[in-house]
C-alpha cells in the first residue's frame, strides 16, 4: 500500500459516487456541525459584550435568546422550502443566480465564501479556546494548536465525504449528549430549588456594573449573539449528498440540526441565568469559557466535566467540517461559471474538490496567523456573510415562488424571512462596523472584483482563440531544434537524441560561466558527436559556446534564442530542455532547477515561432542507462 492510500484512501472511480452518499445522522455531524457548535460561542459572544453590565448581564441574555430562537425557527421553515425548491443543492449563489439576477448572486457567492472561510477560523478557534480554559498551561501555544487542527480537519476532509462524516459522528453525539445531560441536570436543580440552584463548584465573582443597559449596547450584544445562526444554510447547500431521496434526507437533517440547536441555545440561556454566571474577557490570563463555567457550576470538576469539555472541544474544532464540505461545492459552482479558476471544478481522488479544500485551508491558516487564533477578534467578520447570505437566498426565493404564480404561503414564509434576516444584516452592520465588520464588507467588495476580472480573462480568451478556419495543410519549412547544455553528459546526450529525432537543424549552446569549472566542448565536439553522426550519413548539429561574463545562465541564451527567432520569422524554433527527475521528492531541493525556470521564462517571454519541448531524463532508471552507455563507450 502507498503512502496516498494509506493517508486519503485508495482513489474512487466516477461511478463510485452513489456509495459516497450519506443519511441524516451523518448529514448532522457534516453538514451541522457549524449550527450546533455555534451553541457553544454565540451565547459567549453575546455575553462578552455585556460585560459592562456586570451581573445584570445574564438577565439579558435570555431576552436576546429568545429573538434569535424565532429568527432561527423563520429560517428553518424557509430552508425546507428552498430544499424542495432547488433539489440539485440551493446554495444562496444557485437561488439569486437564477431569480434575482447575475450582479445580486455574485455578492450571494462572495457573502458565502466568506461565512464558510470565517467559520473554519472561528470554530477551530473557539475549540482550542475551549481547551485553553481547561489547561491554562496551553495559552501561550493557542495559533500553533490552531494551525495543527486545521491540517487535520484538510487531511480527514481529502479521504472523502463519507469517511470525514464516519469520523465525526462520535464527537458530535458525544457533544450532543454531554450537553443534554449538563442541562437535564441544571434544569431539574433549577425547578428543585425555586429557580435559584445551588453551584456545585463556585462560580466566578460577578464584576461590579460599569454602566447600564442601552439599546445600543443590546443591539451589539445581539450582533455577537447572532453567530449562533450561522449553519443553518449548510444543508439546503449539500442537498446533492444525501442517498435518494435526497429531499427527505436533507429535511430530516435539517429538522434534527435545529431541534438540537434549540435545545442548546434556550437550555444555555436559561441556565446561565439560574447560576448566575457571566462571560469572562478572551485572550486574558483567567479566561473561562462559558460552557466550561456552565459545567463546572452544574456537576462540579470531577471527571464527566473533562469528558464534557473534550467533546466541546472535539466538536468546535470539527464544526469547520462544515465549510469543508460547503466551501470547495460552492467554488466548484462559481468555476463551472468561469468565476473562479477552472481547476476547482475537478474531483479528487476521493471525488471531493481536493483544490477547494486546499483553497479553504490556506485563507483560513492565513487568517488564524493575522488574529492570533482569538475567537473574539474574527466574530465580527464571520456573522456578516453567514447573514448576507441568508437574506440573498430568501428574496432569491420570494422571486422563486412569484415565478410559480402559486404556492403564496410559501413565499409570505420566505419573505418573512428575507425581511427578518436583512433587518438583523444591518443591525449586525451597524453595530459591529468599527469593531471590524467592516473589514467584510470590504473582503465581499474584493471577492466581487476578483470574480469579474478573472470572468474577463476566460471571456478574452475564448474570444481571441475562437475560429472556424480549416486546417492550414500547406508544407512548412523545416523547424531548428535549439539544445542548451552546461555539459556533456547523459542528460545532455538524452537531449540531443529528442533533438535530433524531431529536427534535422539542430544547434546545441553552451553557456559557460565561468564560476566554475566546465569543459568547453568545442574541442571535444567532433569525437563525440561529429563522428558518429557522420558514420551514419546523418547531419551534424552546430555547437555554439556563450561566455557569460556576468555569471548569467539565461540572458545569453534568450538572447540568442530571439536573433534566431528574428533572423527565421518562416521557421519554428523547438527549444529542447534536457532535465533531471529526482528520484524522490526530497532531491528536488538540492538542484537549482534551471530547467524548470528556463521553460518558465521562455514561457513568459512569449516569442513568436517558439515551441518548448521537455527532454526528462530520471535519475530512478541511471543503472540500465549508464550500462547503455558503457557499451556503446567500449565500441
Amino acid at each position: 500500500m502507498s503512502w496516498s492510500d494509506f493517508l486519503f484512501g485508495r482513489p474512487l472511480r466516477t461511478e463510485e459516487d452513489e456509495g459516497e452518499r450519506i443519511g441524516p445522522a451523518a448529514g448532522v455531524s457534516i453538514l451541522g456541525l457549524d449550527a450546533l457548535a455555534s451553541a457553544a460561542y454565540g451565547p459567549e459572544a453575546l455575553l462578552t459584550v455585556l460585560l459592562p453590565l456586570g451581573a445584570a448581564s445574564a438577565s439579558y441574555l435570555s431576552g436576546l435568546t429568545a429573538i434569535t430562537l424565532a429568527l432561527l425557527f423563520i429560517l428553518y421553515i424557509s430552508y425546507r422550502q428552498t430544499i424542495d425548491a432547488y433539489p440539485n443543492g440551493g446554495g444562496a449563489y444557485t437561488v439569486a443566480k437564477e431569480n434575482l439576477g447575475e450582479r445580486a448572486a455574485l455578492a450571494a457567492g462572495a457573502a458565502l465564501a466568506l461565512d464558510y472561510l470565517l467559520n473554519v477560523a472561528v470554530a477551530i478557534s473557539a475549540g482550542v479556546g475551549a481547551l485553553v480554559s481547561a489547561i491554562p498551561a496551553l495559552l501561550p501555544h493557542t495559533l500553533a494548536l490552531c494551525l495543527l487542527i486545521l491540517f487535520l480537519l484538510m487531511a480527514i476532509n481529502l479521504r472523502g465525504v463519507r469517511a470525514s462524516g464516519f469520523v465525526f459522528m462520535l464527537p458530535t453525539y458525544a457533544f450532543v449528549a454531554c450537553l443534554f445531560t449538563v442541562i437535564g441536570i441544571g434544569i431539574f436543580q433549577t425547578l428543585n430549588h425555586g429557580g435559584h440552584p445551588h453551584p456545585v463548584s463556585r462560580v466566578q465573582a460577578q464584576p461590579v456594573a460599569a454602566q447600564a443597559a442601552s439599546f445600543w449596547l443590546l443591539c451589539r450584544a445581539f450582533a455577537s449573539g447572532c453567530t449562533a445562526m450561522t449553519g443553518v444554510e449548510a444543508v439546503s447547500n449539500g442537498v446533492p449528498i444525501f442517498r435518494e431521496p435526497c429531499k427527505t434526507g436533507a429535511k430530516r437533517t435539517l429538522s434534527l440540526v435545529i431541534a438540537i440547536l434549540t435545545v442548546l441555545l434556550a437550555g444555555i440561556a436559561v441556565l446561565t441565568r439560574a447560576y448566575g454566571i457571566t462571560a469572562t474577557a478572551p485572550g486574558t490570563s483567567g479566561y473561562r469559557s462559558l460552557l466550561s463555567e456552565l459545567t463546572e457550576a452544574v456537576i462540579g470538576r470531577g471527571p464527566f466535566y473533562y469528558v464534557t469539555l473534550a467533546a466541546t472541544l472535539a466538536l468546535l474544532s470539527l464544526s469547520a467540517n462544515t465549510s469543508f464540505a460547503g466551501f470547495p461545492r460552492l467554488c466548484r459552482t462559481l468555476a463551472a461559471d468561469r468565476f473562479l479558476p477552472e481547476p476547482l471544478t475537478h474531483r479528487g481522488r476521493r471525488l471531493t474538490f481536493s483544490h477547494g479544500i486546499f483553497v479553504l485551508t490556506g485563507l483560513s491558516g492565513l487568517l488564524l496567523v493575522i488574529f492570533g487564533g482569538v475567537t473574539d477578534a474574527l466574530i465580527p467578520l464571520f456573522a456578516v456573510g453567514a447573514l448576507s447570505a441568508f437574506t440573498a437566498s430568501q428574496a432569491g426565493m420570494v422571486v422563486h415562488w412569484r415565478k410559480q404564480g402559486k404556492a403564496k404561503r410559501s413565499l409570505v414564509l420566505n419573505a418573512v424571512g428575507a425581511v427578518a434576516t436583512g433587518l438583523t444584516t444591518c443591525v449586525v452592520l451597524l453595530a459591529k462596523f468599527s469593531e471590524g465588520a467592516w473589514i467584510s464588507v470590504a473582503l465581499v467588495f474584493a471577492m466581487l472584483v476578483l470574480f469579474r476580472l478573472i470572468r474577463r480573462h476566460y471571456d478574452y480568451v475564448a474570444r481571441v482563440t475562437a475560429t472556424d478556419a480549416p486546417l492550414d495543410v500547406q508544407p512548412a519549412k523545416e523547424p531548428i531544434a535549439v539544445l542548451p547544455i552546461r555539459r556533456w553528459d547523459a542528460i545532455a546526450i538524452k537531449g540531443l537524441n529528442v533533438a535530433l529525432s524531431s529536427c534535422g537543424d539542430v544547434v546545441v549552446v553552451q553557456v559557460i560561466l565561468g564560476d566554475r569549472e566546465v569543459e568547453d566542448l568545442s574541442e571535444r565536439w567532433c569525437s563525440l558527436v561529429e563522428e558518429p553522426l557522420r558514420a551514419q550519413q546523418r547531419r551534424v548539429p552546430r555547437l555554439v559556446v556563450l561566455r557569460s561574463a556576468y555569471r548569467q545562465v539565461f540572458e545569453p541564451l534568450f538572447d540568442f534564442v530571439n536573433r534566431l527567432v528574428e533572423s527565421e520569422p518562416e521557421r519554428q524554433v523547438a527549444v529542447v530542455i534536457p532535465e533531471l527527475v529526482e528520484r524522490r521528492w526530497y532531491q528536488y531541493f538540492l538542484h537549482g532547477q534551471s530547467a524548470s525556470l528556463l521553460k518558465a521564462q521562455l514561457l513568459r517571454r512569449g516569442m513568436p515561432g517558439l515551441v518548448i519541448v521537455s527532454a526528462p531524463w530520471y535519475l530512478r532508471d541511471w543503472l540500465p542507462e549508464r550500462r547503455r552507455l558503457l557499451r556503446r563507450t567500449r565500441r
